[in-house]
């Protein structure tokens, strides 16, 4: 009878047609780092708790004592160290260190009981902002009695030196105290003079060198360019020359809009130049600006009642014809005619205009004149009555405080004082009025006449001015 052979594998172990098979699950892979949430007290767990213990050990023993540092600083090992140290200057100079390594006696140096003292020392001092000549030359050696004759010298010459300035001073042998006697100081003055104390038979005499100083003004002159400032100061003017310059022209133009790339400046600066080559630079004397789409401007700085002022060498002899100039920055807040009076409450005439400006606000002259009145005036307050060419006369009313004296003569936009509220008024303002021969106009219809500041002779003479500077 045939037999099936027996089943290598049992029929359990066969999958079915068309089923799918049942797989074991995959092993983890092993690894060190366990997150100890999971499967606690397993042997996964256990692992993972050794590595963590391993861990903090190696860094426990990686980590610095935790032991206090030795306070103060470290001490030498030994004398010779010591020396060595200190004299290769590691020790602090505040416990006495040494500068330079004491030489060891041998073959070729040997030790020697005493140095011999300098016959002569030369020392370069600097003068500083409050030093005092005595003391200074006292904490460079020299004796007391020489210090105070040498400050008495400088005094009676006139020729304290200015702070900076560097002395040159040799001293001589020591004394018994270990004080010198002073053998010559010598500086710088002046920017013409050498000063010197040198000492001879009858102790320190001084002595003054005049120094040759040419004194010709520095001319420069360029185009404007990009612009102004720094067309000046590539051309080689300093910064205060340039800022003067601006400040000069700019009084006629505005240097921002008004200056072309091709208008052409000029300028001559005072300077003196010593023979040494030292230079010392001066203000600015002269200032021009060639305009292609205006007039020439030829500024030369010039003496004016006291005070220096920059003139046009073209300026012309005849009057010069102005409107208003706003004595105060403000608009107007109430004009000329009648209206109802804010006090009174009854129409009544308004002989001027007034502006509207805070309490302390700057006042200035509306043309040339002559001051006629600078006080008190009634309901007017505080006044400052200004007499000018052709008869007008300005008022300027409520004033805080006055500045232009009674009697003294004012330019236009000069200041006289200052906005406030005095007198019959609401508050701050400026009431301002203009009169024709003692009756008040309109003073937004004048015109003021003004003289220039300048004569015949005055212009022959800014004009000679210019030229000399110019050198033409």
């Amino acid at each position: 009878m045939f037999q099936s052979p027996r089943p290598l594998v049992a029929a359990s172990a066969v999958p079915a047609f068309g089923r799918a098979a049942v797989l074991a699950p995959p092993r983890p892979p092993f690894r060190l780092v366990v997150d100890l949430a999971e499967a606690p007290l397993s042997k996964r767990w256990w692992r993972g708790a050794a590595t963590l213990t391993l861990m903090i050990a190696g860094v426990l023993q990686l980590a610095p004592s935790t032991a206090p540092l030795p306070a103060g600083m470290p001490q030498a090992e030994g004398p010779d160290q010591a020396r060595q140290e200190e004299a290769l200057a590691v020790a602090p100079l505040s416990a006495g260190s040494a500068t330079g390594l004491v030489m060891s006696e041998g073959p070729r140096a040997r030790p020697i009981a005493s140095a011999p003292a300098r016959l002569s020392r030369d020392l370069a001092i600097v003068f500083g902002a409050g030093d005092d000549l005595v003391s200074l030359l006292q904490r460079n050696g020299a004796s007391a009695a020489d210090a105070v004759r040498a400050a008495s010298l400088v005094r009676a010459e006139a020729a304290v030196p200015a702070a900076g300035t560097t002395l040159s001073l040799r001293l001589g042998a020591p004394d018994a105290a270990g004080r010198r006697t002073i053998e010559l100081l010598r500086y710088r003055a002046r920017l013409d003079l050498i000063f010197a104390l040198v000492r001879g038979a009858n102790g320190l005499q001084a002595e003054k060198k005049p120094l040759a100083v040419d004194r010709t003004p520095l001319r420069i002159r360029g185009s404007a360019g990009g612009g102004l400032y720094w067309a000046l100061r590539s051309s080689g003017a300093s910064p205060q020359a340039a800022a003067d310059y601006l400040q000069a022209i700019g009084d006629r133009l505005d240097v921002g809009s008004e200056v072309a790339a091709t208008d052409r400046f000029e300028l001559v600066v005072a300077q003196a130049r010593s023979a040494s080559g030292d230079v010392v630079p001066g203000p600015l004397l002269y200032a021009r600006l060639e305009r292609g789409g205006g007039p020439t401007l030829s500024l030369v700085r010039w003496p004016v009642q006291g005070r220096l002022a920059w003139l046009d060498e073209a300026t012309s002899p005849e009057p010069v014809r102005s409107g208003l100039l706003r004595p105060v920055d403000g608009p107007i807040t109430s004009g000329f005619g009648s209206r109802m009076h804010p006090i009174l409450h009854f129409f009544r005439m308004h002989n001027g205009i007034d502006f509207g400006a805070p309490m302390g606000a700057p006042i200035v002259a509306a043309a040339d004149g002559q001051v006629i009145r600078a006080g008190w005036a009634g309901g007017y307050g505080r006044q400052v009555r200004i007499a000018h060419i052709g008869g007008l006369v300005t008022t300027y009313n409520h004033m805080s405080r006055i500045v232009a004296p009674e009697g003294g003569v004012v330019r236009r936009g000069e200041l006289i004082g200052y906005v406030g509220s005095s007198g019959l008024s609401t508050g701050p303002h400026l009431h301002y009025e203009v009169l024709k021969d003692g009756v008040p106009v309109n003073p937004l219809g004048v015109t003021f006449v003004s003289r220039p500041i300048v004569n015949e002779g005055l212009l022959a003479a800014i004009r000679a001015r210019v030229k000399a500077l110019r050198g033409a």
